[in-house]
């Protein structure tokens, strides 16, 4: 008798262990399901197997290939183009067929008496017998019922509770006479269960059910998958397995280590040249691949682990499955039901809560805690928060879900009933993420004041103004236009600090919400009148006087940012003469590059114009590009030093502040006006926190983040930046062009080097302990001056984000900067390759 073995599924429940494997071949005690088939078929006289492939053809055939190995005859029949169903793979290769033959699934584990059924099938003279059993929960399978003499009288497939007629159902694996298919057409999609059994049935065909006894497990979620591993361990079906017994309940591959000190509770199966540390424990149901290293005092209970795979010392695995060639380092857990898929990592101290499915090739950070399936992406961090908020690939890392739960998170670190503002730039990501996050906020009863399209300094301004104890802004990254950036802010409308950002990561990686009943749920509301507490306090800032009579022209490009609505009406208040470019919101967010060529374009229309001036606004109305009269571009350090030159001429004797690392010109440019400068962190929030604590600040910030004026609020803010530009400039009696040749001459050079995460403190610490104390200053990274030449410096700074580190070289002296570049370069690589070497 011939076989036909059912092998085409792609086993989506069982994902991500198929996601590069076919179902029949995914691993049960360290064999393919397909090869447990193989097996019970041996034992019961059937040595000819048709398999019909689909999902991964070449990784069945590889592993079988002629079936000699295995004592069959393999023939292979693929679906090339599409899935025919399980009937109509079978049609397909009916010439093959020509006697009575068993079709059976390819994904289900059982002991089943196959001789005994073929029997009955050939007592009854039946055209084809369904072998069934009684299970207690049918609501997943066919369901048959039979009369006295086994004759199929009634079947449903897959029944609701209501509908319900019986527990004996159809196991996928009948018996048949090859003119059944007959009545199925060639190359045409047909299901046996849905197709032709109840076509047989109505024709009134000889069509019984052989209930048989023993052991069934259809292998169709990732806890079946577990359970019949258990089941196997434990006795309950007759099963070969594939090593000896060690000792009893023990089975062991051969070239096989076990530390003397670690301890098995059997049953359990451990496969070839493992290696098993000291005090490592392995507790009953526990399965081994080959080729697998167990560490030093690894806590194994339960756990499904694929041939390959790492377990670092003291790692704790509960009940998971975990893929070949995956790899679980130190003291991480892998809790009840998780996944972690081929070829992922799962860094030290991590964890992957009960029930989450990690996909191939994915890396979990040291420390991260894993609460929600790790698909898209390559890595998930164990920091929510970097450098700028919560950022992330736009609906990939990004999500409804993951914002709704960030929203809950931030949520449960406030008092119920408070008030949270929220807003958002005006492209449609934003909008979804935004509602995303009040749902999550109302969750746990904080009711929300939604701004909904508001540029950011509009939004922090009115933080103090509705008296909430917070807000989030929620908009497209400025630097990459595929991503969010979700900010959170507090009270004054100033970032959180780090401690509070490490409250939330900890409620939301710890899922530690609270959950109001239905009458505590938060309320929604929307403020009115915003841009008109804006605008007075612009007007009450700004020397409108001076700027109604400065006869300025400005050309303003908006970049198609939601700050293209608001500055037209502000500059129009005030008697501007302002042309405007690139101030459509239906464009989607320009690139970098293309926010270049919008810059050329820029340059070329105040040049045409003679305008006084020309700007482009970006990041939701925070940053700004400016190009002189004379079409000349400023930025970067430039334009740092020149908003500082122009602040300070205007108010003498005050202070500005800005990060550590822009160029000393803001120095000598103080000097001259008898002002002071606070150099901070490198980071928005520590220049907004000393721009609200400091006095007499009249600036703050750098081209890169932006430009805060206190006394309007304690935000970054290019539409307010750009109205002071004009009452400076016609204050002052200056052009840009005349201001920028007066800036003192200051070589500032800086570059970046990779640098991994885990060689930075050694690196600073390296730096600190090769430098007198009094040469080197630890505001931010380790910034080190020349003792011999006033106002030369260089800063090496960790990059908050990503593993890399800043270089910053900073002088009057153009020769010492490039000397002291290059020389620090080369001392920070060959640290970094010294320190990886010892590693290894």
């Amino acid at each position: 008798m011939r076989a036909v073995l059912m092998a085409g599924g792609s086993g989506t429940r069982l994902r991500p262990l198929t996601c590069d494997l076919p179902k029949p071949m995914v691993p049960v005690l360290n064999r393919p399901i397909a090869e447990h088939i193989i097996n019970l078929l041996k034992r019961h006289s059937i040595t000819e197997v048709i398999a019909t492939l689909h999902y991964l053809p070449d990784v069945m055939r590889d592993y079988f290939q002629d079936g000699t190995d295995f004592g069959v005859q393999m023939t292979y029949a693929v679906e090339e183009d599409k899935p025919l169903g399980t009937a109509g793979c079978v049609k397909n290769i009916g010439s093959l067929l020509d006697d009575t033959f068993l079709v059976i699934s390819g994904d289900s584990i059982t002991d089943f008496d196959l001789t005994a059924a073929i029997r009955f099938h050939r007592e009854r003279g039946s055209k084809a017998t369904l072998i069934l059993t009684r299970v207690n929960e049918p609501m997943e399978f066919g369901v048959v019922i039979t009369d006295v003499e086994g004759r199929i009288t009634r079947f449903l497939e897959k029944p609701s509770s209501s509908e319900i007629f019986s527990d004996t159902v159809n196991t996928g694996t009948y018996i048949l006479e090859p003119e059944v298919l007959s009545y199925l057409r060639a190359n045409e999609e047909s299901d046996f269960s849905k197709d032709l059994f109840p076509l047989l049935l109505a024709k009134d065909e000889p069509m019984y059910g052989y209930v048989a006894e023993g052991y069934w497990c259809d292998v169709g979620s990732l806890d079946t998958y577990r359970q019949a591993q258990y089941d196997g361990l434990m006795g309950k079906v007759k099963i070969e397995f594939a090593y000896p017994e060690r000792s009893p309940g023990v089975y062991v591959g051969s070239n096989t280590s076990i530390h003397g000190e670690a301890l098995l509770e059997p049953p359990v199966l451990i496969g070839d040249n493992c290696r098993i540390g000291a005090r490592a424990q392995l507790s009953a149901g526990t399965v081994v691949g080959d080729n697998v290293t167990i560490g030093a005092d690894a806590d194994l209970k339960r756990p499904i682990i694929w041939n390959g795979a790492i377990a670092g010392e003291e790692a704790h695995l509960r009940a998971c499955t975990i893929a070949r060639g995956a790899r679980v380092d130190r003291r991480a857990h892998v809790l009840e039901g998780a996944v972690v898929g081929p070829l992922s990592t799962v860094g030290e101290e991590a964890q992957v809560n009960p029930g989450v499915r990690v996909w191939p090739s994915k890396k979990i950070e040291s420390g991260a805690i894993l609460n929600i399936n790790l698909i898209w992406g390559a890595m998930a961090q164990r920091n929510l928060f970097g450098h700028r908020g919560v950022s992330g690939l736009a609906n990939v890392d990004i999500t409804p879900e993951f914002a709704v739960k960030l929203g809950a998170a931030y949520g449960a670190t406030l008092k119920p009933g408070v008030q949270v503002m929220v807003s958002r730039d005006q492209r449609s990501i934003s909008r979804m993420v935004s509602r995303s996050l009040v749902s999550g906020l109302m969750s746990v009863g904080v009711n929300v004041q939604n701004l909904e399209a508001t540029s950011i300094p509009i939004a922090r301004l009115m933080a103090p103004i509705l008296n909430v104890s917070g807000g989030i802004h929620v908009r497209v990254h400025p630097d990459r236009p595929d991503h969010v950036l979700i900010e959170f802010f507090d009270d004054k409308g100033i970032n959180l600090s780090k401690s509070k950002e490490k409250k939330i990561e900890g409620a939301y990686f710890k899922e530690d919400f609270r959950r109001c009943r239905v009458e505590e749920i938060g309320q929604i509301s929307y403020p009115s009148r915003t841009l008109e507490y804006y605008s007075t306090g612009f007007e009450r800032h700004l020397n409108v006087r001076a700027v109604r009579s400065s006869k300025a022209r400005v050309v303003i490009d908006y970049a198609y940012a939601l700050s293209g609505a608001v500055l037209p009406q502000l500059m129009g208040k005030f008697g501007c003469d302002a042309v405007v470019l690139n101030a459509s919101l239906s464009q989607i967010a320009p690139t970098v590059e293309e926010r270049e060529k919008l810059l050329d374009q820029l340059g070329r229309v105040v040049e045409a114009l003679g305008a006084t001036f020309g700007v482009q606004v970006s990041g939701n109305g925070e940053q700004f590009v400016l190009v002189d009269d004379t079409g000349a571009l400023v930025r970067s350090e430039i334009l740092t030093a020149l908003m500082v030159d122009m602040a300070l001429t205007a108010n003498p004797r005050s202070t500005v502040v800005v990060p550590v690392h822009v160029s000393g010109a803001v120095e000598q440019i103080a000097r001259r006006h008898d002002g002071q400068v606070i150099r901070t962190k490198a980071s928005p929030t520590a220049i907004m926190e000393t721009c609200y604590e400091a006095a007499n600040v009249v600036l703050g910030g750098s081209a890169e983040m932006g430009f805060i004026f206190p006394e309007l609020h304690p935000g970054y803010d290019a539409m307010f930046g750009v109205a002071k530009i004009i009452e400076f400039l016609t204050v002052q009696e200056r052009t840009l062009a005349q201001i920028r040749t007066d800036l003192p001459r200051i070589y500032h050079r800086a570059q970046v080097v990779r640098c991994p995460w885990s060689a930075k403190g050694a690196l600073m610490r390296h730096l600190v302990e090769t430098h007198s104390a009094d040469q080197i200053e630890l505001v931010d990274g380790v910034k080190i001056f020349d003792p011999y030449l006033a106002d030369s410096w260089l800063l090496v700074l960790p990059d908050a984000g990503d593993p890399l580190v800043h270089i910053y070289a900073n002088s009057a002296d153009r020769t010492w900067v490039e000397e002291n570049n290059r020389k620090y370069r080369t001392l920070v690589q060959n640290f970094i390759h010294h320190s990886q070497d010892a590693e290894d």
